[in-house]
């Protein structure tokens, strides 16, 4: 879809800027590679009917001088009109916000003949100008900006729109974006001299701006209108999994998480909420074995309510040997003592599937960042067994459903390791699967976890393992998580599926870190460097403080 969206925006580039159509193929590469080019590129559109581009902006961001710069905005030839042109402005004024800019910079046309040739000044110069300060934009005034550069000369006048501020333009900040936009952007015809020349000829504090063209349309600051963009983020959520519910004193996996993690994010503004829906066997099954899936089903629609089981005998397996009883039979397919069977057990299991199936397809469609909040969580299940509080493996189900699209790398920040999500994946070679967890002489699951554990045939080094001890603080912990990152480049993934959970912090009464909820808003920042989708699934996380504190520093560092 992406892709489609990119060749529509092309072919209204070149035909909105004939004399530069070659800037067209550059696009795709300004997004792919913001590093190599000194800032970062976004690509706003509008759509129309049928999945068709009907205008499109182009924004620079330059985080150093805390502003952007409208490279180009553009309509559809023949469909011009209508207001798109302004919800579109409005729109990039609101995500250039969003970024944290204090400013946002376009080149217009000059329309005065002391600065631009007579023959070159024509009715729409004046036009595009009026246009632009209906929003509170000026044209600068008293610099070089405007001086010609490039062969042949090409000369524009720069505009500043404060963003609904009401502060003059400071010299010095003006000074530092313009050297950043000559220097960074236009590089390539500006030479450092001219550069020099331009940014000292800004000797004005405040800054001298233009009396505006526009008379009364004119305003001298318009507020940033918040409601072009959705929200970045999407969050899925379904109430069902309150049904899954262990009144039972030291189960610590309750639906207050849940409602922790909802209120803490409910007046964010990053998130469109988005309701999953059934999904049906089929994922489950790719991932789990049908045995194990129609045993839990069966099990936990013959308990009576409110009557858990709890397994009490773990044999060496043997196929051919169980208890006629089904509850009986719970030590086959559980790893531990702590993990019941419970009436709502697989109703909220198969909700929670739902919701990391949603999830993913929002990243599939195009969206920077899905958070599913899960419940029950899921990383300890694995092909044919529970355990951990965890029935279905969620994230694995995920992953599974976007690994034949997008090649997936899964990392699982869970205080415990992802022992069921390794086993699923540890054969193969088409997800890459990292935990970093407290180690396992000293952290449940104990069994697993242990770092040679790299995965074996097609899926030798594709299992990585990253065991920490008792008492880790954030400077060994951030260097686990750059060890785990430079895995994820090296595999080139496409989308990262994060098993986040809240247990490392110092707290939690299931983990023995000493991690400050500080330590998630810069794991947010660093996996948001990646520059990838990332589809998050909760698992554990047991201290509701921490939830709270934790999912807003998480989220604080992502966006």
């Amino acid at each position: 879809m992406s892709r489609e969206r990119l060749e529509q925006v092309k072919d209204i580039y070149r035909r909105s800027f004939p004399e530069m159509a070659d800037y067209a193929d550059k696009i795709p590469e300004l997004l792919r590679d913001p590093i190599r080019h000194g800032y970062r590129s976004y690509l706003l559109i509008a759509e129309g009917t049928g999945a068709r581009v009907d205008a499109f902006a182009l924004m620079m961001h330059f985080p150093d001088s805390k502003c952007c710069l409208l490279d180009y905005i553009a309509s559809r030839p023949g469909n011009r009109g209508g207001g798109v042109g302004g919800a579109l402005y409005e729109a990039t004024r609101e995500y250039a916000q969003q970024l944290g800019a204090q400013a946002l910079y376009l080149e217009v046309e000059p329309d005065d003949p002391r600065c631009a040739p007579k023959e070159t000044i024509g009715p729409q110069c004046r036009k595009r100008i009026r246009f632009y300060e209906q929003y509170g934009a000026r044209v600068i005034d008293g610099t070089q900006y405007h001086e010609p550069v490039g062969d042949p000369p090409t000369t524009a006048f720069l505009m500043y729109d404060p963003l609904g501020s009401k502060a003059p333009l400071r010299r010095d900040a003006a000074r530092r974006a313009v050297g950043m936009i000559l220097t960074q952007r236009f590089g390539h015809m500006a030479s450092p001299a001219y550069v020099r020349r331009v940014v000292e000829s800004f000797r004005d504090d405040p800054v001298k701006l233009m009396p505006p063209r526009g008379g009364a349309d004119a305003v001298l600051s318009r507020p940033v209108d918040t409601t072009h963009i959705e929200p970045p983020f999407s969050l899925v959520f379904t109430p069902q999994h309150e049904i899954h519910h262990v009144r039972e004193r030291g189960y610590f996996e309750r639906p207050i998480r849940h409602e922790a993690i909802r209120e803490s994010l409910e007046h964010s503004g990053l998130f469109s909420k988005v309701a999953a829906s059934p999904q049906g066997d089929k994922p489950i099954l790719a991932v789990h074995d049908a045995d194990f899936v129609h045993y839990l089903r069966e099990v936990c629609a013959i308990l009576e309510k409110s009557r858990p089981v709890y397994p009490d005998a773990f044999p060496i397996r043997r196929a051919d040997r169980r208890p006629k009883v089904l509850p009986e039979q719970a030590g086959y397919y559980c790893i531990d003592a702590d993990t019941p069977l419970y009436k709502g057990a697989y109703v909220g299991a198969r909700a929670a599937v739902d919701t990391a199936l949603a999830a993913a397809q929002e990243i599939l469609d195009g969206r920077k960042l899905a958070y599913a909040a899960c419940r029950p969580p899921g990383h300890h299940a694995g092909p044919d067994y529970f355990g951990g509080f965890c029935y279905f493996n969620n994230a694995a189900i995920a992953a599974q459903s976007i690994c034949t699209r997008a090649k997936t790398a899964i990392l699982d920040i869970d205080f415990h390791h992802g022992n069921g999500t390794q086993d699923i994946f540890y054969e193969r070679d088409d997800v890459l699967m990292i935990s970093i967890h407290g180690h396992p002489d000293h952290a449940y699951p104990y069994f697993s976890g242990y770092e040679n554990e790299t995965g074996t045939g097609k899926g030798l080094r594709f299992n990585r393992n990253l065991p920490l001890p008792p008492g880790t603080e954030e400077p060994a912990y951030l260097d686990a998580l750059e060890r785990a990152l430079g895995y994820i480049g090296k595999f080139r993934a496409e989308v990262l599926v994060l098993s986040i959970g809240f247990d490392i912090l110092k707290g939690d009464p299931t983990g023995q870190f000493l991690l400050r909820p500080s330590v998630f808003r810069a794991i947010g920042k660093r996996l948001a460097q990646l520059g990838i989708p990332m589809l998050v699934v909760q698992e554990g996380g047991y201290n509701i403080r921490n939830i709270r504190r934790g999912v807003t520093e998480f989220f604080l560092g992502v966006q």
